[in-house]
Protein backbone atom coordinates (compact mmCIF):
# COMPACT_ATOMS: atom_id res chain seq x y z
CA UNK A 1 0.00 0.00 0.00
CA UNK A 2 2.67 2.81 0.98
CA UNK A 3 4.58 1.62 -2.47
CA UNK A 4 1.58 2.11 -4.62
CA UNK A 5 0.14 5.50 -3.06
CA UNK A 6 3.79 6.42 -3.72
CA UNK A 7 3.57 5.95 -7.36
CA UNK A 8 3.13 9.09 -9.28
CA UNK A 9 1.39 6.43 -12.39
CA UNK A 10 -1.40 5.69 -9.59
CA UNK A 11 -1.86 9.41 -8.61
CA UNK A 12 -1.82 10.01 -11.98
CA UNK A 13 -5.17 7.80 -12.69
CA UNK A 14 -7.03 8.74 -10.15
CA UNK A 15 -6.63 12.57 -9.67
CA UNK A 16 -10.03 14.36 -11.09
CA UNK A 17 -7.83 16.93 -13.51
CA UNK A 18 -3.73 16.59 -15.35
CA UNK A 19 -2.91 19.69 -12.71
CA UNK A 20 -4.16 18.49 -9.52
CA UNK A 21 -1.61 17.42 -7.19
CA UNK A 22 1.16 18.99 -8.89
CA UNK A 23 2.19 21.51 -6.71
CA UNK A 24 3.65 21.04 -2.90
CA UNK A 25 0.88 21.38 -0.54
CA UNK A 26 0.08 19.97 3.24
CA UNK A 27 -2.53 17.73 1.26
CA UNK A 28 -0.57 15.48 -1.04
CA UNK A 29 -2.37 13.03 -2.74
CA UNK A 30 -1.28 10.41 0.19
CA UNK A 31 -2.65 12.38 2.97
CA UNK A 32 -5.93 13.44 1.09
CA UNK A 33 -6.47 9.29 1.09
CA UNK A 34 -5.27 8.74 4.32
CA UNK A 35 -7.71 11.37 5.78
CA UNK A 36 -10.57 10.02 3.77
CA UNK A 37 -9.49 6.29 5.17
CA UNK A 38 -9.90 7.83 8.90
CA UNK A 39 -13.42 9.50 8.12
CA UNK A 40 -14.61 11.64 10.81
CA UNK A 41 -17.83 13.23 11.60
CA UNK A 42 -16.42 15.47 14.19
CA UNK A 43 -15.44 19.10 13.37
CA UNK A 44 -13.95 19.03 9.96
CA UNK A 45 -11.52 21.51 11.77
CA UNK A 46 -10.68 19.72 15.20
CA UNK A 47 -10.26 16.29 13.00
CA UNK A 48 -7.54 18.50 10.58
CA UNK A 49 -5.89 19.50 13.75
CA UNK A 50 -5.78 16.00 15.38
CA UNK A 51 -4.27 14.95 11.76
CA UNK A 52 -1.41 17.03 11.00
CA UNK A 53 -0.56 17.36 14.82
CA UNK A 54 0.02 13.49 14.13
CA UNK A 55 2.01 14.22 11.35
CA UNK A 56 4.57 16.36 13.45
CA UNK A 57 3.29 19.59 11.19
CA UNK A 58 0.98 21.77 13.40
CA UNK A 59 3.20 24.34 12.86
CA UNK A 60 0.24 26.08 11.02
CA UNK A 61 -3.76 24.99 11.01
CA UNK A 62 -4.97 23.46 7.99
CA UNK A 63 -8.73 25.13 6.89
CA UNK A 64 -11.74 23.32 6.51
CA UNK A 65 -11.47 24.80 2.96
CA UNK A 66 -8.54 23.68 1.86
CA UNK A 67 -9.40 20.09 3.07
CA UNK A 68 -12.43 20.50 0.76
CA UNK A 69 -10.60 21.97 -2.58
CA UNK A 70 -8.27 18.93 -2.32
CA UNK A 71 -10.96 16.05 -1.41
CA UNK A 72 -12.34 17.36 -4.73
CA UNK A 73 -8.88 16.50 -7.34
CA UNK A 74 -9.19 13.18 -5.52
CA UNK A 75 -11.08 10.30 -7.77
CA UNK A 76 -13.01 7.57 -5.46
CA UNK A 77 -11.62 4.97 -8.36
CA UNK A 78 -8.24 5.02 -6.24
CA UNK A 79 -10.23 3.11 -3.33
CA UNK A 80 -11.93 0.72 -6.31
CA UNK A 81 -8.34 -0.36 -7.31
CA UNK A 82 -6.50 -0.26 -3.90
CA UNK A 83 -9.42 -2.48 -2.67
CA UNK A 84 -8.50 -4.78 -5.79
CA UNK A 85 -4.83 -4.86 -6.09
CA UNK A 86 -3.72 -4.56 -2.54
CA UNK A 87 -6.13 -6.59 -0.84
CA UNK A 88 -8.66 -8.76 -3.19
CA UNK A 89 -6.33 -10.45 -5.53
CA UNK A 90 -3.03 -11.26 -3.37
CA UNK A 91 -5.40 -13.02 -0.52
CA UNK A 92 -7.09 -14.86 -2.75
CA UNK A 93 -3.66 -15.37 -5.13
CA UNK A 94 -1.81 -18.47 -5.19
CA UNK A 95 0.53 -17.25 -2.77
CA UNK A 96 -1.60 -16.56 -0.04
CA UNK A 97 -2.19 -20.98 -0.59
CA UNK A 98 -5.45 -21.86 1.55
CA UNK A 99 -5.02 -18.75 4.02
CA UNK A 100 -8.86 -17.99 3.26
CA UNK A 101 -12.17 -20.01 4.63
CA UNK A 102 -14.21 -22.12 1.80
CA UNK A 103 -16.76 -24.92 2.21
CA UNK A 104 -16.08 -28.24 0.58
CA UNK A 105 -13.72 -25.97 -1.70
CA UNK A 106 -15.74 -23.45 -2.99
CA UNK A 107 -16.13 -20.00 -2.24
CA UNK A 108 -18.97 -18.72 -1.24
CA UNK A 109 -20.34 -15.12 -1.90
CA UNK A 110 -23.61 -13.70 -1.62
CA UNK A 111 -25.33 -10.75 -3.48
CA UNK A 112 -27.60 -8.85 -2.16
CA UNK A 113 -28.50 -4.92 -2.20
CA UNK A 114 -29.46 -2.32 0.09
CA UNK A 115 -31.49 1.55 0.05
CA UNK A 116 -29.28 3.63 1.76
CA UNK A 117 -30.17 7.46 2.57
CA UNK A 118 -27.94 9.96 0.60
CA UNK A 119 -27.71 14.09 1.31
CA UNK A 120 -30.39 15.53 0.25
CA UNK A 121 -29.02 18.38 -2.72
CA UNK A 122 -30.29 18.67 -6.16
CA UNK A 123 -26.88 17.47 -7.47
CA UNK A 124 -27.70 13.62 -5.56
CA UNK A 125 -31.12 14.03 -6.57
CA UNK A 126 -30.39 13.43 -10.17
CA UNK A 127 -27.66 11.41 -9.67
CA UNK A 128 -30.06 9.00 -7.93
CA UNK A 129 -33.66 9.60 -7.68
CA UNK A 130 -35.91 11.61 -5.42
CA UNK A 131 -38.48 9.14 -3.29
CA UNK A 132 -41.37 11.22 -2.79
CA UNK A 133 -42.93 10.84 0.52
CA UNK A 134 -46.85 10.98 0.95
CA UNK A 135 -49.51 10.92 3.39
CA UNK A 136 -53.77 11.03 3.62
CA UNK A 137 -53.27 14.77 3.11
CA UNK A 138 -51.12 14.43 -0.15
CA UNK A 139 -47.49 15.12 -0.99
CA UNK A 140 -45.49 15.79 2.35
CA UNK A 141 -41.70 15.86 1.23
CA UNK A 142 -38.82 14.13 -0.31
CA UNK A 143 -35.33 12.90 0.24
CA UNK A 144 -32.63 11.31 -2.09
CA UNK A 145 -32.24 7.62 -2.01
CA UNK A 146 -29.67 5.01 -3.95
CA UNK A 147 -28.91 1.50 -4.18
CA UNK A 148 -25.83 -0.04 -2.91
CA UNK A 149 -24.81 -3.75 -4.35
CA UNK A 150 -21.84 -5.14 -2.74
CA UNK A 151 -20.27 -8.50 -3.59
CA UNK A 152 -19.23 -10.42 -0.53
CA UNK A 153 -17.45 -13.16 0.29
CA UNK A 154 -19.16 -14.42 3.34
CA UNK A 155 -16.82 -16.86 5.19
CA UNK A 156 -13.97 -14.03 4.70
CA UNK A 157 -16.18 -11.20 4.85
CA UNK A 158 -14.71 -9.97 2.01
CA UNK A 159 -15.93 -7.02 -0.09
CA UNK A 160 -15.34 -8.61 -4.00
CA UNK A 161 -17.14 -5.70 -5.87
CA UNK A 162 -19.41 -2.64 -5.04
CA UNK A 163 -21.99 -0.83 -7.12
CA UNK A 164 -23.58 2.48 -5.81
CA UNK A 165 -26.70 3.20 -8.62
CA UNK A 166 -29.96 5.39 -8.42
CA UNK A 167 -32.69 3.84 -6.23
CA UNK A 168 -34.81 2.68 -8.71
CA UNK A 169 -31.92 0.37 -10.08
CA UNK A 170 -33.10 -3.52 -10.01
CA UNK A 171 -31.08 -5.37 -7.54
CA UNK A 172 -31.67 -8.50 -10.14
CA UNK A 173 -29.83 -6.09 -13.28
CA UNK A 174 -26.75 -5.47 -10.60
CA UNK A 175 -26.75 -9.11 -9.91
CA UNK A 176 -26.43 -9.99 -13.75
CA UNK A 177 -23.17 -7.32 -13.23
CA UNK A 178 -21.88 -9.27 -10.04
CA UNK A 179 -22.49 -12.22 -12.22
CA UNK A 180 -19.47 -11.44 -14.43
CA UNK A 181 -17.33 -11.36 -11.31
CA UNK A 182 -17.73 -15.07 -10.11
CA UNK A 183 -15.21 -17.65 -10.44
CA UNK A 184 -15.93 -21.62 -11.52
CA UNK A 185 -15.56 -22.71 -7.45
CA UNK A 186 -17.98 -20.20 -5.87
CA UNK A 187 -21.52 -20.54 -5.21
CA UNK A 188 -23.84 -17.43 -5.04
CA UNK A 189 -26.26 -17.48 -2.22
CA UNK A 190 -29.60 -15.39 -3.58
CA UNK A 191 -32.50 -14.08 -1.40
CA UNK A 192 -36.00 -14.71 -2.91
CA UNK A 193 -36.33 -11.38 -4.85
CA UNK A 194 -33.45 -13.03 -7.24
CA UNK A 195 -35.49 -16.07 -7.44
CA UNK A 196 -36.09 -15.49 -11.65
CA UNK A 197 -35.89 -17.74 -15.13
CA UNK A 198 -33.83 -15.35 -16.76
CA UNK A 199 -31.09 -14.80 -13.80
CA UNK A 200 -31.08 -18.65 -13.65
CA UNK A 201 -30.46 -19.19 -17.09
CA UNK A 202 -27.74 -16.62 -17.20
CA UNK A 203 -26.12 -18.39 -14.30
CA UNK A 204 -26.48 -22.15 -15.79
CA UNK A 205 -24.96 -20.17 -19.14
CA UNK A 206 -22.04 -19.18 -17.73
CA UNK A 207 -21.48 -22.35 -15.59
CA UNK A 208 -21.73 -20.21 -12.30
CA UNK A 209 -23.67 -22.21 -9.40
CA UNK A 210 -26.26 -20.07 -7.41
CA UNK A 211 -28.28 -21.67 -4.17
CA UNK A 212 -31.79 -19.26 -4.11
CA UNK A 213 -35.15 -19.50 -2.19
CA UNK A 214 -37.53 -19.30 -3.62
CA UNK A 215 -41.45 -18.02 -2.62
CA UNK A 216 -44.28 -19.32 -3.04
CA UNK A 217 -45.48 -17.28 -6.22
CA UNK A 218 -42.20 -17.84 -8.37
CA UNK A 219 -42.58 -21.55 -9.93
CA UNK A 220 -45.12 -24.01 -9.60
CA UNK A 221 -43.15 -26.05 -8.31
CA UNK A 222 -42.37 -24.54 -5.58
CA UNK A 223 -46.58 -23.82 -4.68
CA UNK A 224 -46.49 -27.78 -5.11
CA UNK A 225 -43.54 -28.29 -2.50
CA UNK A 226 -45.10 -25.95 0.11
CA UNK A 227 -48.30 -27.70 -0.28
CA UNK A 228 -47.16 -30.88 0.53
CA UNK A 229 -45.07 -29.78 3.43
CA UNK A 230 -42.29 -32.62 3.59
CA UNK A 231 -38.66 -31.58 4.56
CA UNK A 232 -35.53 -33.13 2.84
CA UNK A 233 -37.37 -33.43 -0.58
CA UNK A 234 -35.03 -33.06 -3.79
CA UNK A 235 -36.77 -33.34 -7.36
CA UNK A 236 -34.43 -32.19 -10.22
CA UNK A 237 -37.07 -29.95 -12.88
CA UNK A 238 -37.34 -29.25 -16.39
CA UNK A 239 -38.37 -24.84 -16.01
CA UNK A 240 -39.46 -23.44 -19.18
CA UNK A 241 -38.77 -19.88 -20.12
CA UNK A 242 -42.12 -17.74 -19.28
CA UNK A 243 -44.48 -16.50 -22.12
CA UNK A 244 -43.46 -13.74 -23.78
CA UNK A 245 -39.70 -13.86 -23.32
CA UNK A 246 -38.43 -17.01 -25.44
CA UNK A 247 -37.36 -14.48 -28.26
CA UNK A 248 -35.62 -12.61 -25.92
CA UNK A 249 -34.02 -15.22 -24.67
CA UNK A 250 -33.06 -16.44 -27.44
CA UNK A 251 -31.56 -13.54 -28.61
CA UNK A 252 -29.19 -13.04 -25.72
CA UNK A 253 -28.16 -17.01 -26.72
CA UNK A 254 -29.97 -18.35 -23.54
CA UNK A 255 -31.60 -21.79 -23.11
CA UNK A 256 -35.51 -21.49 -23.53
CA UNK A 257 -35.38 -24.42 -21.07
CA UNK A 258 -33.26 -25.30 -17.98
CA UNK A 259 -32.92 -28.47 -15.32
CA UNK A 260 -33.10 -26.67 -11.77
CA UNK A 261 -32.60 -28.94 -8.73
CA UNK A 262 -35.21 -27.78 -5.75
CA UNK A 263 -34.93 -28.93 -2.54
CA UNK A 264 -36.94 -28.38 0.81
CA UNK A 265 -35.24 -27.53 3.96
CA UNK A 266 -37.26 -27.29 7.41
CA UNK A 267 -36.28 -24.27 10.01
CA UNK A 268 -35.85 -24.49 13.21
CA UNK A 269 -39.12 -22.38 13.76
CA UNK A 270 -41.31 -25.20 11.94
CA UNK A 271 -41.05 -23.30 8.92
CA UNK A 272 -40.63 -25.13 5.27
CA UNK A 273 -38.23 -23.33 2.95
CA UNK A 274 -37.55 -24.41 -1.21
CA UNK A 275 -34.25 -23.68 -2.44
CA UNK A 276 -33.47 -23.63 -5.90
CA UNK A 277 -30.08 -24.47 -7.13
CA UNK A 278 -27.94 -26.04 -10.16
CA UNK A 279 -25.86 -27.87 -7.91
CA UNK A 280 -27.49 -31.33 -9.54
CA UNK A 281 -24.78 -33.76 -7.61
CA UNK A 282 -27.03 -35.10 -4.70
CA UNK A 283 -24.36 -37.38 -3.96
CA UNK A 284 -21.98 -34.43 -3.27
CA UNK A 285 -24.71 -31.83 -2.52
CA UNK A 286 -27.42 -33.79 -0.40
CA UNK A 287 -30.62 -32.05 0.86
CA UNK A 288 -29.52 -32.04 4.41
CA UNK A 289 -26.29 -29.53 3.71
CA UNK A 290 -27.99 -27.45 1.59
CA UNK A 291 -29.94 -25.37 4.29
CA UNK A 292 -26.82 -25.07 6.64
CA UNK A 293 -25.18 -23.67 3.38
CA UNK A 294 -28.09 -21.23 2.78
CA UNK A 295 -27.74 -19.94 6.21
CA UNK A 296 -24.11 -18.84 5.53
CA UNK A 297 -26.07 -16.04 3.67
CA UNK A 298 -26.69 -14.52 6.86
CA UNK A 299 -23.16 -12.96 6.69
CA UNK A 300 -24.49 -10.60 3.84
CA UNK A 301 -27.16 -8.96 5.95
CA UNK A 302 -24.68 -8.66 8.84
CA UNK A 303 -22.46 -7.14 6.69
CA UNK A 304 -24.48 -4.09 5.50
CA UNK A 305 -24.96 -4.00 9.11
CA UNK A 306 -21.68 -3.39 9.76
CA UNK A 307 -21.35 -1.03 7.07
CA UNK A 308 -24.45 1.23 8.48
CA UNK A 309 -23.93 0.84 11.80
CA UNK A 310 -20.70 0.07 13.07
CA UNK A 311 -19.14 2.38 10.32
CA UNK A 312 -21.96 4.63 10.40
CA UNK A 313 -21.76 4.73 6.08
CA UNK A 314 -24.74 6.82 5.75
CA UNK A 315 -23.41 9.93 8.12
CA UNK A 316 -21.40 10.99 5.38
CA UNK A 317 -18.38 13.52 4.95
CA UNK A 318 -19.50 15.64 2.22
CA UNK A 319 -22.66 16.09 0.40
CA UNK A 320 -21.73 16.20 -3.47
CA UNK A 321 -22.05 13.40 -5.33
CA UNK A 322 -17.79 12.39 -5.56
CA UNK A 323 -17.88 12.67 -1.75
CA UNK A 324 -20.30 10.41 -1.24
CA UNK A 325 -18.76 8.03 -3.92
CA UNK A 326 -15.33 8.42 -1.94
CA UNK A 327 -16.86 7.76 1.17
CA UNK A 328 -18.66 4.47 0.32
CA UNK A 329 -15.83 3.24 -1.52
CA UNK A 330 -13.16 3.84 1.07
CA UNK A 331 -15.46 2.24 4.06
CA UNK A 332 -15.62 -0.78 1.54
CA UNK A 333 -11.88 -0.68 1.09
CA UNK A 334 -11.37 -0.24 5.16
CA UNK A 335 -13.90 -3.26 6.37
CA UNK A 336 -11.58 -5.21 3.60
CA UNK A 337 -8.15 -4.58 5.17
CA UNK A 338 -9.90 -5.07 8.84
CA UNK A 339 -10.68 -8.56 7.78
CA UNK A 340 -7.10 -9.23 6.25
CA UNK A 341 -5.13 -7.91 9.36
CA UNK A 342 -7.35 -9.72 12.00
CA UNK A 343 -7.28 -13.08 9.87
CA UNK A 344 -3.87 -14.75 12.17
CA UNK A 345 -5.21 -13.11 15.25
CA UNK A 346 -8.39 -15.00 14.86
CA UNK A 347 -6.39 -18.36 13.90
CA UNK A 348 -4.68 -17.98 17.15
CA UNK A 349 -7.51 -17.38 19.29
CA UNK A 350 -8.91 -20.35 17.13
CA UNK A 351 -6.39 -22.49 18.24
CA UNK A 352 -6.31 -21.88 22.01
CA UNK A 353 -9.76 -22.16 21.91
CA UNK A 354 -9.09 -25.94 20.37
CA UNK A 355 -6.29 -26.36 23.31
CA UNK A 356 -8.40 -25.77 26.04
CA UNK A 357 -11.51 -27.05 24.70
CA UNK A 358 -13.08 -23.52 25.33
CA UNK A 359 -15.71 -22.08 23.47
CA UNK A 360 -14.74 -20.45 20.63
CA UNK A 361 -13.89 -16.97 20.23
CA UNK A 362 -13.39 -13.72 17.78
CA UNK A 363 -11.97 -10.76 17.51
CA UNK A 364 -14.25 -7.94 18.66
CA UNK A 365 -14.57 -5.45 15.76
CA UNK A 366 -15.59 -2.69 18.16
CA UNK A 367 -11.63 -2.50 18.77
CA UNK A 368 -10.50 -3.80 15.60
CA UNK A 369 -11.89 -1.30 13.87
CA UNK A 370 -10.58 1.59 16.41
CA UNK A 371 -7.24 0.29 16.73
CA UNK A 372 -7.22 0.50 12.76
CA UNK A 373 -8.17 3.82 12.43
CA UNK A 374 -6.17 5.43 14.84
CA UNK A 375 -3.03 3.47 13.51
CA UNK A 376 -3.79 4.19 10.50
CA UNK A 377 -0.99 7.50 10.14
CA UNK A 378 1.48 5.15 11.35
CA UNK A 379 0.64 2.21 9.06
CA UNK A 380 0.45 4.22 5.53
CA UNK A 381 2.81 8.02 5.93
CA UNK A 382 5.11 7.07 8.70
CA UNK A 383 8.76 5.69 8.21
CA UNK A 384 8.20 2.96 10.60
CA UNK A 385 9.06 -0.78 9.58
CA UNK A 386 5.49 -2.22 8.59
CA UNK A 387 6.22 -5.59 10.15
CA UNK A 388 6.59 -3.28 13.50
CA UNK A 389 3.59 -1.41 12.97
CA UNK A 390 1.50 -4.80 12.40
CA UNK A 391 2.99 -6.66 15.07
CA UNK A 392 1.83 -3.56 17.53
CA UNK A 393 -2.09 -4.08 15.57
CA UNK A 394 -1.83 -7.90 16.69
CA UNK A 395 -1.56 -7.13 20.37
CA UNK A 396 -4.59 -4.30 20.05
CA UNK A 397 -6.35 -6.71 18.52
CA UNK A 398 -6.22 -9.69 20.64
CA UNK A 399 -7.72 -7.50 23.03
CA UNK A 400 -11.34 -8.29 24.80
CA UNK A 401 -12.16 -10.73 22.53
CA UNK A 402 -15.64 -12.18 22.11
CA UNK A 403 -17.05 -15.34 23.13
CA UNK A 404 -18.84 -17.28 19.86
CA UNK A 405 -22.03 -19.66 20.96
CA UNK A 406 -23.12 -21.40 17.67
CA UNK A 407 -27.09 -21.56 18.10
CA UNK A 408 -27.85 -19.71 20.60
CA UNK A 409 -30.78 -17.41 20.01
CA UNK A 410 -32.76 -14.95 22.61
CA UNK A 411 -36.23 -14.21 21.86
CA UNK A 412 -36.33 -10.46 20.85
CA UNK A 413 -39.49 -8.03 21.47
CA UNK A 414 -39.48 -5.98 17.66
CA UNK A 415 -38.86 -2.46 19.12
CA UNK A 416 -41.27 0.38 18.38
CA UNK A 417 -40.61 2.93 15.85
CA UNK A 418 -39.67 5.54 18.36
CA UNK A 419 -37.76 3.50 20.44
CA UNK A 420 -35.43 2.54 17.81
CA UNK A 421 -35.12 6.05 16.33
CA UNK A 422 -34.06 6.73 20.01
CA UNK A 423 -31.88 4.20 20.09
CA UNK A 424 -29.69 5.08 16.78
CA UNK A 425 -29.70 8.77 18.52
CA UNK A 426 -28.03 8.27 21.76
CA UNK A 427 -27.79 4.32 21.83
CA UNK A 428 -25.64 3.51 19.01
CA UNK A 429 -21.66 3.43 19.21
CA UNK A 430 -19.93 3.72 15.24
CA UNK A 431 -16.48 4.18 15.00
CA UNK A 432 -16.14 7.56 14.21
Amino acid sequence: MRQILGEAGFCQRHKRRAVDFTRRRRFCFMTTVVLLLQKSVRSIQLRLNEFFDGLGQCLEPVSASAWSQARLKLSHSAFVELNQSVLVEPFYGPANGAGWQAWRGHRLVAIDSSWIHLPPTEPMGQEFGWVECKNQKGPCGRYVQGRLSVLTDVLNRMALETFLVGWQTHERTLALEHLKALAAQDIALLDRGFAAYDLFARFIARERHFVCRCSQNTFGVVSRLLAADQARVSEVVTLSAPNGTVSELRAAGLAVEIGVRFVTVRLNTGELEVLATNLLDERAYPAEILGELYGKRWGIETYYELLKSRLDLENFSGRSVEAVRQDVHATIFLSNLESVLTRSTQRQMQAQSSESNAASRQVNRAVSFHTLKWHLMELLLSKEPPAKVLQKLQRFFATAPLTRRPGRKIPRAKPSSWRSYWFQRNVRKSIF
